[in-house]
């Protein structure tokens, strides 16, 4: 825990330095001209860093018509699973109208079948199924809905039904469909399904016979047999249509490594199609993407700096998926940095953001990476520069436990060296002392046999 506190002290050091060094030089910003445009109301959205590259009174309302069924596929697919069973009730046969695919009361169908019949060929009767199913009751849902909605940030809007009808409480705008949609394809099982072009259910305890779906976005298939609107870099989308509404259109699009969402509302057919592949073509050709940490050199000088140990993986570092968008004719420096402390986390402790033009156009997370310094390492004193002398900084790492075990040696050489001395040096005295008990015994034999001599 001290340590990690210690570590925590450190990095929020690297993040005030950052706020201090990350101060690149003005130039001169610009912002390609958008297209003209017969909608009247559109936005076009990079999806991984939220950033707006195209905007015509992107926050007014109107009705969605069945883009609402974006909101509706995101519920079912972040509350219930694919192979869960959806009963069709009375109201949901009968209390919709429109575009459908001729369900029947108490048909059962999976989920996974729900929501194809629902983003492909836009079933009224799936949306409101699905709304009782996923939700305590359909009301429930609704609420499910907006209180969605608001925690992603969608101020203009109020659902009243999960498929689009008429309602004249249920509005939302551009803005908040982009946005709905960019929360919408971070999840798989949304991305797979709104690019499938055809489908086939199976059959039920009501239809004997299978149903075929076509999805109904021409930039997507040939649907009706019209292939005039079709966009090769097209992944998904959601058509709509209502009397009230016109025509609208979400359309997801793909390529070069960057993912657009464009939402045209208020439009007449064919203008939907032709005003988003007129908005792709601008965004495509003059906006890139930029990875944040392979470009943002200020950043990572900072970090080799305070590195605690060398060769080493830093405790801190940028994570590796964000990105900024900027127009191709700047360059990754032009864009203005701000670092702001992030607190209560135990993972993040910054945030770099990045604007340019007076729009924000990305960033990323700075983050605790849990790398682990190795136990016992020592470093020798600095040497020379590479360089003034030509040679390599070496690192000197002693192992403790060899140490240990070579000290023990000694110890046990040294006793047995000790012990030999002393056994030698007792054979030499006890042989002494057996000399001269020897000696003096000859010498006693000697003195009695000149004593006898004498007396003869």
């Amino acid at each position: 825990m001290k340590r990690r506190r210690k570590w925590t002290g450190l990095a929020l050091g690297i993040v005030s330095l950052l706020q201090i060094n990350l101060l690149p030089v003005q130039a001169e910003e610009y912002w390609p001209e958008g297209p003209q445009i017969e909608g009247e109301s559109a936005i076009v959205m990079e999806a991984s860093t939220g950033t707006v590259l195209y905007e015509k009174n992107s926050h007014e309302q109107s009705y969605p018509a069945s883009i609402t069924k974006i909101m509706t596929a995101l519920l079912a697919v972040e509350n219930s699973n694919l192979d869960e069973e959806v009963v069709f009730s009375k109201n949901a046969v009968y209390k919709t109208e429109g575009s459908g695919i001729s369900r029947d009361v108490d048909e059962v169908m999976s989920m996974e079948e729900c929501l194809y019949g629902l983003m492909l060929a836009s079933a009224n009767e799936c949306g409101y199924a699905i709304a009782e199913h996923v939700g305590k009751d359909y009301e429930d849902f609704i609420n499910m809905m907006n209180t969605r909605a608001k925690e992603m940030g969608c101020n203009d809007t109020h659902f009243n039904n999960p498929h689009g009808l008429p309602d004249e409480e249920h509005l939302t705008s551009a803005y908040d469909i982009a946005t709905i949609s960019k929360e919408a394809l971070k999840n798989d099982i949304f991305r797979m399904i709104v690019s499938t072009k055809r489908h086939t259910i199976p059959p039920t305890n009501k239809h004997e016979e299978e149903t075929y779906l076509v999805n109904h976005h021409k930039m997507l298939t040939n649907y009706q047999g019209d292939s005039s609107h079709l966009y090769e870099y097209c992944i998904g989308g959601k058509t709509g249509y209502t009397s009230v509404a016109g025509s609208t259109l979400a359309t997801y699009a793909e390529k070069d490594g960057m993912t657009l969402i464009c939402v045209v509302t208020r439009e007449q057919a064919p203008n939907h199609y032709l005003d988003t592949r007129t908005l792709f073509d601008y965004c495509f050709e003059n906006f890139q993407l930029w990875n944040v940490a392979e470009h943002e050199n200020s950043y990572d000088s900072e970090i080799r700096e305070n590195k605690i140990f060398e060769n080493e993986e830093s405790f801190v570092g940028l994570n590796e998926e964000g990105c900024i968008v900027l127009p191709k004719a700047a360059a990754f420096t032009d864009a203005v940095p701000e670092v702001e402390e992030v607190k209560d986390s135990k993972e993040v402790i910054g945030n770099i953001r990045y604007t340019y033009a007076g729009r924000v156009v990305g960033g990323t997370e700075i983050e605790i990476t849990g790398a682990k310094v190795s136990e016992f390492t020592f470093r020798k004193q600095k040497e020379p520069e590479t360089e003034k002398t030509g040679k390599e900084k070496k690192v000197l790492k002693i192992n403790v436990k060899y140490i240990i075990v070579g000290v023990l040696a000694v110890i046990l050489l040294a006793g047995i060296g000790f012990g030999i001395y002393h056994f030698v040096d007792n054979y030499y005295l006890i042989k002494y002392k057996l000399e001269c008990r020897r000696q003096q015994k000859m010498s006693f034999k000697e003195i009695k046999f000149r004593k006898r001599k004498h007396r003869k």
